[in-house]
């Protein structure tokens, strides 16, 4: 189905099952432990794998002693880097997972380590002496940007914009700003670690993994491997978290499938956690620079916003400035990127990448113009709204309603009571509310599925979408059920299997807007075969509870398959719609936080989203996808840091004791509104995604309220007590 004009009134439409608040439908298997996980699928004589890790950041690796390991109890084989030889890397990874001398960061897999037992492999990995040629590397960011370069592109744009004559308004402007905001490498601290069990049977490999987007794992790994793409059968049902970090094919599946080829049995291998941290990927750190000139009523006139982040060689940049090229009105505007070499671990996307620290530096650089202003902070950006593109003045938004979730949000908080800096005291704690806007772009990735009609009346949807505890089990559930006029008991859904239609996957927020739309455009299909069956006439036909309608004659849809079944299979495609409009989601962020005036600990009182994303497809698994933001975006505000060494080139807190991200006693209560919108121009859903708009904007509101509790500004994440101690008050 080619998606090339506005949607119309559709069977989505009716909103008798999409739109509702169902549980989960997955929820009882994974509550009762029913759901099977990639480390806890069970083969017959399993074997395990535990990895090593290079000591060094950068160099190579001039010979490995692996005897004492492979003499070690129940050890069944070593398999090494220098083992397996240069590899060809796979097209969405940065540096090599595994294969070569060549080491590019600290914790490279150099080896696997295969044993009876889990214990006896991780005993035995610690045996394997290594000896380098280690090479000097480059850790340091603020250090880095002295050579940072403009790379050819930022995932598809520019690099740079420019539009007007940003100098020259900004050096006339009667009231301005200019600083400069840093966020630092930041860590994925899902629950499951990346696992994966291998089995060959001759040349042809089944994984269960843990993968986010099924098609790319599987077409790095063959690449990977040197063999077919369809010698492999890769199966991820259940993923216990991903949030970016299971996007691209890791370590752990490469491993597996070497180990299990050399010891001819199922191999099991899981990253230990701080793999997860130095071997894997992490959001890398940013410094920004941001001016903006604006009129004396507030008028913003001149806007800028420069970034710089590092990355391994021919890596990615961290587009931090994506959402400035289109939140707020200027008509003189510049942005720029630029790309630091860095021989860290590889840097990628982590939830809302290029929004989300992004907007943690621009949504207070927004704030300290509306105090510069005199000018409340939510009425300052409402009065800079925009409905078309900045850069592109002919380009309008498909829908917009920023300044809706702002009034809504400011009237449901109680923004009119909020003081002036400073002024607010309970006790010893000094109280704040702070406010930041939300962007992240409608992204479209084209998505395929295939129904079944069984004789019994149950359709079936295959398509390997993921499901990361997202619900995607259940909401497309609900669109087949919607579309075939049946009820969720009545639909199946199977998902994470190459085997089934390729769908866009999980990430980026595209993932419910567009796997749905595949499994709608598949119903579509579907529901033309029934009526074809039939003989009805298509302008007349009514699916509902179960039947199919035609004017004065009804038949149960479990009457129409017959015992072959009827499929269908089809694939969304996009076209010109998402070019000739711009398509974003919005929200507004509102939290109240407490400084403790003696210690300058922060801790967060109150918090509310507000959400403008196209239609919600069921508000309750929606919500939970914002409030989990929401949380994630407390702990990006607060704690969340990897420290560098930038002496040997590592990450030193690369584990949980370590790197502190919140738990519910540092979460208080999470409100969430959804605007009642629809866009017709995004999909036949007429959704958008919501996933990363609930986390874009609110570590921004969280330091804008620690602003108006204590006057303090702060401007390096995470705001840890030591920031604050300073310019807090003096005791009385």
């Amino acid at each position: 189905m080619q998606f090339d004009t506005p949607a119309t009134t559709n069977p989505i439409d009716q909103l008798t099952i999409v739109g509702q608040s169902i549980p989960r439908i997955d929820g009882e298997l994974k509550t009762t432990g029913k759901a099977i996980y990639a480390y806890e699928w069970d083969e017959e004589n399993i074997a395990y794998g535990h990895p090593v890790g290079s000591a060094i950041a950068k160099g190579r690796i001039t010979s490995m002693d692996v005897s004492a390991a492979r003499n070690a109890d129940g050890v069944l084989a070593v398999v090494t880097t220098l083992d397996v030889g240069k590899r060809e890397k796979g097209k969405q990874n940065t540096a090599n997972l595994f294969g070569g001398d060549e080491v590019q960061h600290y914790h490279q897999a150099i080896a696997v380590v295969v044993a009876e037992t889990f214990e006896q492999a991780r005993a035995a990995a610690a045996l394997v002496k290594v000896d380098y040629a280690e090479e000097k590397g480059v850790f340091d960011l603020s250090e880095a940007m002295k050579t940072a370069v403009k790379p050819k592109d930022a995932g598809g744009a520019p690099p740079d914009t420019a539009v007007g004559d940003f100098d020259a308004a900004f050096e006339t402007a009667p009231v301005s700003l200019e600083e400069t905001y840093t966020t630092p490498d930041q860590s994925h601290s899902m629950m499951e670690p990346h696992a994966s069990l291998a089995t060959w049977d001759g040349d042809e490999l089944t994984l269960w993994t843990s993968s986010q987007m099924i098609d790319w794992w599987r077409t790095d790994l063959a690449t990977t491997l040197g063999i077919d793409k369809e010698k492999i059968h890769l199966k991820s049902p259940y993923i216990g978290g991903g949030f970016g970090g299971k996007l691209f094919l890791r370590a752990d599946a490469v491993l597996a499938a070497f180990a299990a080829k050399a010891v001819k049995r199922p191999v099991k291998v899981a990253l230990p956690r701080p793999f997860l941290v130095n071997n894997t990927t992490h959001r890398p750190a940013t410094i920004q620079r941001i001016r903006i000139g604006a009129e004396r009523d507030g008028t913003i006139t001149a806007i800028a916003h420069e970034s710089w982040s590092g990355d391994q060689p021919d890596g990615q940049l961290e587009t931090a400035v994506m959402q400035t090229r289109l939140l707020y009105a200027g008509k003189n505007r510049m942005t720029a990127m630029r790309l630091a070499e860095l021989h860290l671990p590889e840097g990628n996307a982590m939830r809302a990448p290029g929004e989300a620290p992004g907007l943690m530096a621009l949504e207070i650089a927004i704030d300290e113009m509306a105090e510069k202003l005199g000018l409340d902070p939510v009425e300052f950006r409402i009065l800079n709204d925009t409905q078309v593109d900045p850069e592109k003045p002919e380009r309008p938004f498909s829908h917009r309603d920023l300044v809706g979730c702002l009034k809504r949000g400011a009237e449901q908080f109680g923004w009119s009571t909020r003081g002036k800096p400073g002024t607010r005291r309970e006790g010893d704690w000094l109280i704040g509310t702070g406010v930041a806007a939300a962007l992240r772009n409608n992204l479209l990735v084209p998505s395929a599925a295939r129904v079944r009609l069984d004789q019994d009346g149950v359709v079936t949807v295959e398509t390997d979408m993921t499901d990361i505890g997202t619900g995607s089990y259940t909401i497309i559930a609900q669109t087949a059920a919607e579309m075939m006029g049946l009820p969720m008991d009545r639909v199946k859904v199977r998902l994470g299997d190459s085997r089934f239609p390729v769908s866009a996957g999980s990430g980026g927020q595209f993932g419910a807007n567009c796997s749905t739309s595949g499994v709608y455009a598949a119903c579509v299909k579907l529901r033309e075969a029934v009526i074809q069956t039939l003989g009805f006439n298509a302008s007349e036909v009514v699916f509902e509870n179960g039947t199919v309608r035609s004017g004065t004659r009804s038949v149960p849809l479990a009457g129409v398959a017959g015992p072959d079944g009827l499929s269908a299979e089809d694939t969304i495609e996009w076209a010109e719609l998402s070019d000739s409009h711009q398509q974003s989601t919005f929200g507004a962020h509102f939290v109240e936080v407490g400084v403790d005036i003696a210690t300058g600990e922060s801790r967060v009182r109150r918090m509310l989203a507000v959400c403008a994303s196209g239609r919600i497809l069921n508000p309750i698994t929606a919500r939970s996808q914002v409030i989990g933001a929401m949380t994630m975006g407390v702990g990006l505000a607060l704690s969340e840091e990897l420290a560098v060494d930038t002496r040997r080139g590592f990450f030193v807190n690369h584990d949980l004791a370590s790197y502190e991200v919140p738990v519910h006693a540092d979460i208080p209560h999470q409100e969430v509104i959804f605007m009642d919108e629809t866009d017709p121009i995004s999909s036949p859903m007429k959704a958008k995604g919501i996933g990363e708009l609930g986390l874009c904007g609110v570590s921004a509101a969280i330091a804008n309220a620690i602003h108006n509790a204590t006057g303090v500004r702060l401007r390096h994440y995470p705001m840890t007590l030591d920031k604050l101690l300073g310019g807090l008050p003096a005791l009385s």
